[in-house]
């Protein structure tokens, strides 16, 4: 780690932290999101639980900057293990365990699917600087949550970069979940239809919000449980892509995923096996950025999950 430690000039009298701490140290807005949330960021010592705070002449800005892997992005690291579904000269299909952080950032830097990617394909370690994109994401057009399994579509050059990207704004992509959640929902099927942005109560989290981005998540019943609780697993298909958006949107209409614990409204499954969210990218479809053949794969739940299905009762 190295410290940028400035005293804080007119010019940034009133400027929110976060606009600040983007110009003084010539990183990214996301990036400095994470670096709040990881307590990295400190006004007169004190740390900065908000991005929004404001700054005032003459406060002595502090933050911990994570040494950079260097030019050409992460370097690779062959002890992540990459499940990998399906290779070409375009595409590279993972099957991503939970657990596994996808890319480089604040309290992540290395370990991540990323240094894994990097050490089995080595080229995508140019992709970045082609296709202008952020050198620690070589390849990434897509992301899973932490927390989240399964499947994620990740190019290998710069023409499929740019096809993938086009078809995920255009909605052409095909993603499905399969989640457990807490309570009986109510008829077969459903949409919701919800913008979502920050939380303004806690910057990590997302929230349904009027001044969010526009958001749809279409769902269908898969099948009903009783016992130990009343529970619900659903099929869940993105219309959209937004941070966390499964996961806000059932929590919005009653039912949030079991294990989710930050979405969960204080709501748990009693004796509960899954120790993380019960989401799993099961099922990925687009079209083939070379040939235009409609390409798709389907992911199975990973045994943490199916554990936890044999134990409820229907």
């Amino acid at each position: 780690m190295s410290e940028l430690r400035v005293t804080v000039p007119a010019s940034l009298d009133g400027v929110r932290v976060d606009r600040a701490v983007a110009l003084l140290a010539d990183v990214s807005r996301s990036a400095v999101d994470g670096l709040v949330t990881a307590g990295r960021v400190a006004i007169d010592d004190k740390v900065v639980t908000s991005r929004s705070t404001s700054l005032r002449e003459g406060q002595t800005l502090a933050v911990e900057l994570p040494e950079d892997d260097g030019p050409d992005g992460p370097v690779g690291d062959p002890s992540v293990e990459v499940v990998v579904v399906h290779e070409d000269a375009d595409v590279i299909v993972v099957d991503k365990p939970a657990g596994l952080v996808v890319h480089p950032g604040a309290g992540h830097l290395s370990g991540t699917l990323v240094h894994g990617l990097v050490a089995r394909y080595p080229e995508l370690s140019a992709l970045p600087a082609q296709v202008g994109a952020e050198a620690d994401r070589p390849g990434i057009v897509h992301r899973l949550d932490r927390g989240t399994s399964g499947l994620m579509v990740v190019a290998r050059t710069p023409d499929a970069y740019g096809s993938l990207v086009a078809q995920l704004s255009a909605r052409a992509v095909s993603r499905t979940y399969r989640a457990l959640v807490l309570g009986t929902v109510e008829g077969d099927s459903g949409l919701v239809d919800a913008p979502i942005g920050r939380s303004v109560s806690s910057p990590t989290r997302m929230a349904i919000s009027r001044k969010g981005k526009e958001a749809r998540t279409r769902y269908e019943v898969e099948g009903r449980y009783t016992t130990p609780a009343p529970t619900t697993l659903v099929r869940a298909s993105l219309e959209t892509g937004r941070t966390h958006q499964i996961r806000v949107h059932l929590s919005a209409i009653g039912h949030p995923v079991v294990g989710d614990e930050p979405y969960s409204q204080g709501r748990s499954l009693p004796g509960a096996t899954v120790t993380r969210p019960f989401l799993h990218a099961y099922a990925l479809a687009f079209d083939h950025p070379t040939t235009g053949e409609r390409v798709s794969w389907t992911s199975e739940l990973p045994d943490d999950l199916e554990r936890q299905l044999a134990d409820l009762g229907e």
